[in-house]
């Protein structure tokens, strides 16, 4: 089958150095590795393999580590194809990038210092992307209030962890939610003739009401399994709506859907353990590596592609990591349910099955991210 084939045109490859030509080159590459490092490190601790298990270390890193990098690469490429104007490119996305890493490095020893970071990340990020959006007065003003959002987060983690942490995860699914939104059925209909991917409004409107609705509860620490639970009947009919069962044979549409799925799993569980039925973590973890994780690989996997002129189609490798990246999220999700005596087992291979996800997603696209897009053009 051709899905296993190699991705790469026939072509030789470009010459120079182009991780800083456009924003999702140098955060996509940082994301990855830093997934594929900071996971194994955390469950080796929680193992007592080696000393220094943090929890707050592991759920401020995922957010605001991960997932914020792969926010900014995401917003810094976007908002340039928007407004067609410039975002940061060159020392000034270098000297952004830098912020991130310090953040990161300071983390596993003081995470005030690390939050303070993550705070001129944001601003940097913001500024990078609110500029060319106000002078063209563009409607996507509201993702550098995401952006800003996420990091007065990351400060309020140090004295509000458990808040923090929701409304910071929120913010991510409200971002996902809206994007998903504009991309997974247009994708699907553009690939697919005859798809039938559709958009209902009150669904949509219901759906991403249910995310702004759960941010706010959290926010401000009310009762939300009654949404959670009206979140995820939505969810699963807006994703229903998107005609997956049309992208059987391409992942590299099929990895969108199947992520975005988890985001009903996620609310459902959400629902139960407010019953304690389930496990408050099993929902977060549904969210993190179910959602976070599967959509970011899809969509930093398609977006490398398109914007360095490449195929919008993927090979066995990221096959690979999609299929890896849901392994890691059923067994960290589901299994527990099944055998909870065996739950240290099941988080040891869930960051397994994750770490070699983005082992091989940043192993295969180091070559992609850093060189020149292949038609010559900029970006």
């Amino acid at each position: 089958m051709t899905v296993f084939m190699p991705a790469e045109p026939q072509t030789a490859a470009p010459r120079g150095f182009a991780l800083f030509a456009l924003g999702f080159r140098p955060f996509y590459l940082l994301a990855g590795a830093y997934a594929a490092l900071s996971v194994p490190l955390w469950a080796a601790q929680y193992a007592g393999w080696l000393p220094g298990a943090n929890l707050s270390w592991h759920a401020h890193e995922m957010l605001f580590g991960y997932a914020f990098a792969v926010i900014a690469g995401f917003l810094l490429t976007a908002v340039r194809a928007w407004t067609s104007r410039s975002t940061p490119s060159g020392a000034a996305l270098a000297g952004i990038a830098a912020l991130w890493i310090a953040a990161r490095l300071w983390a596993p020893f003081s995470l005030q210092v690390s939050s303070l970071v993550d705070a001129l990340f944001a601003a940097a990020v913001a500024w990078g992307i609110g500029r060319p959006i106000l002078a063209s007065r563009n409607r996507n003003w509201y993702f550098a209030v995401f952006v800003l959002a996420l990091g007065a987060a990351s400060i309020a983690f140090q004295a509000y962890p458990r808040v923090a942490l929701a409304v910071g995860l929120d913010v991510v699914l409200l971002v996902i939610a809206i994007m998903a939104g504009r991309v997974i059925p247009a994708f699907t209909n553009n690939a697919v003739p005859g798809a039938g991917a559709r958009r209902n409004r009150w669904v949509e409107h219901g759906s991403l009401g249910s995310v702004i609705l759960l941010l706010l509860l959290d926010l401000f620490q009310l009762t939300a399994w009654p949404v959670a639970l009206a979140a995820a009947a939505l969810h699963a009919v807006r994703v229903a709506l998107w005609a997956p069962l049309a992208t059987r044979g391409r992942p590299i549409l099929w990895i969108l859907h199947l992520s975005y799925a988890w985001v009903a799993v996620h609310c459902l569980m959400r629902g139960l353990a407010a019953f304690d039925l389930v496990p408050a973590a099993l929902a977060t973890h549904a969210l993190t590596i179910g959602v976070i994780g599967g959509l970011t690989l899809g969509m930093m996997t398609r977006t490398s592609r398109g914007h360095t002129a490449r195929p919008l189609k993927v090979g066995s490798w990221e096959v690979a990591c999609y299929l890896l990246v849901h392994a890691a999220a059923a067994v960290r999700v589901v299994l527990p349910l099944l055998a909870p005596g065996a739950y240290a087992a099941w988080i040891a291979l869930s960051a397994a099955l994750w770490c070699t996800a983005f082992v091989i997603f940043t192993a295969v696209y180091y070559p992609i991210l850093s060189r020149p897009r292949l038609d010559g053009q900029p970006g």
